[in-house]
Parts: structure tokens; C-alpha cells; sequence
């Protein structure tokens, strides 16, 4: 038997079960509470993940910009040096390592590249006003032997955010960098 509608209803009315609901305003504000309670909770988790990535990303390149000039130094048998620089080929003369990283060679030991062909990178440091690069006051440079050691005492340079120590990568008297944590 197929099925017919039922002979009280009018062709085309509309079913009393059917209606269209909307959503009331309370509904809303509860739900627009929800989330900003969840959104005042992931802000401040965000931000510091971010700073974290930052200081991370900026002491990784530090430590692959001095594994560059140990292994260019032991491959092509000549002293290479690591150092602050403004980006105009030649080093800074204090602690400061927040505008670009320069690294040559430097077989006479004047810690200067002597001619642009000398120089084998010249990296602009990742730029944040509120992160600074700041290294020890005893040594400011890095020179690599050819056989890849770093004679002197420990460099540490610190990345500062906020002016507060949020990492620093130090490199030992044998020429290996290693990174530290806050």
C-alpha cells in the first residue's frame, strides 16, 4: 500500500514540528564567553611559544654560522674567523652581535678581512627589538685554526629578551658551539 497524506491537512501547510529555531541571546553571550575565557587562556601560551621559536631560530643559525667556519677552516687548511659586524665587511670592536655575523679568512691574523674575496658570509642576524645578542667581555671573535680548534678561553653569547637571558650558545676552546636554555 502506498502512502497517502492525510486528507485534514491542505496540500502545501507546514508541519508543526518543522519550525525554525534561532539561536536566543543567551545562548550567545555563553557562548561568546566561552570563548574568550579560552582565547585569554591560549594568548599568553602563544606569545611565549613565539618568543621561545625566536630565541631558538637566532641561536641556531649562531651555531650553524660557526660550524660553516670550522669546517671551512679544516677544508681549505687556512684560519677563519668569526665576528659582530655592522654589514660592511668588516668586525665590530665590542660585544655587541645583534646586526650581522661575519666570517672570513684570515690567514695573517689581522682579524680584519683583507679583500671582499676573503669573505665567505656576511649573515644579517634575525631583527627584533626586543631580542639583543650580546657576547662576554673577554673575547670577541672566533678565530678557527685548519684543524678546527678555537684556541682561547669560552665565548658565550647570550640572546637577551625583554632584557631578560632567554638563551645563549657557547662555544668551548676546542671550536664547538653548543646552546643553552634561558
Amino acid at each position: 500500500m502506498a502512502w497517502m497524506p492525510s486528507p485534514s491537512r491542505a496540500p502545501g501547510s507546514t508541519c508543526p514540528h518543522n519550525r525554525v529555531r534561532g539561536v536566543t541571546l543567551i545562548e550567545l553571550s555563553v557562548a561568546l564567553a566561552v570563548l574568550a575565557l579560552i582565547t585569554a587562556i591560549a594568548i599568553p601560551s602563544l606569545q611565549n611559544f613565539r618568543v621561545r621559536q625566536q630565541v631558538n631560530a637566532t641561536m641556531n643559525l649562531l651555531v650553524s654560522h660557526f660550524a660553516s667556519a670550522r669546517m671551512t677552516a679544516i677544508s681549505h687548511g687556512v684560519p677563519v674567523v668569526v665576528c659582530p659586524s655592522e654589514g660592511a665587511g668588516t668586525c665590530r670592536h665590542d660585544t655587541d652581535w645583534g646586526g650581522h655575523w661575519l666570517s672570513f679568512r684570515d690567514p695573517d691574523g689581522n682579524r680584519q678581512p683583507d679583500e671582499d674575496i676573503d669573505i665567505y658570509r656576511n649573515d644579517t642576524v634575525p631583527s627584533d627589538p626586543r631580542i639583543r645578542i650580546v657576547s662576554t667581555q673577554g673575547r670577541r671573535h672566533v678565530r678557527y685554526q685548519s684543524s678546527g680548534m678555537s684556541y682561547g678561553t669560552n665565548l658565550t653569547i647570550r640572546i637577551c629578551y625583554d632584557d631578560h637571558v632567554a638563551g645563549s650558545v657557547v662555544l668551548n676552546s676546542t671550536g664547538r658551539a653548543r646552546t643553552v636554555q634561558g
